[in-house]
């Protein structure tokens, strides 16, 4: 029960993550876009989608991959023979 709780709940956490990092991706897409149409300085809009938009992707793709490590190899036991130290089942 303990253990189907968590991976629920890293689940749910991967969701939010990646629904944060994609409406916050649009959100900056349509400054842009709105920075345009009212003939304002995109430079600004532009340096700050530069920097932020490949940031929170990359923060989320690595949480991501963390999260799914983490489950993958949660089963298996700390000693072994191999050289990896992971073990064959």
């Amino acid at each position: 029960m303990q253990s189907k709780l968590v991976r629920t709940l890293q689940f749910v956490s991967i969701a939010l993550i990646w629904i944060f990092v994609i409406s916050l991706d649009v959100w900056i897409v349509s400054l842009l876009f709105v920075a345009k149409k009212l003939n304002d300085s995109i430079n600004a809009s532009v340096g700050i989608g530069i920097i932020a938009i490949p940031l929170f992707l990359t923060i989320a793709a690595i949480l991501t991959y963390v999260f799914l490590g983490l489950r993958k190899y949660s089963g298996e036991t700390e000693s072994s023979d191999s050289a990896g130290g992971r073990g064959t089942k």
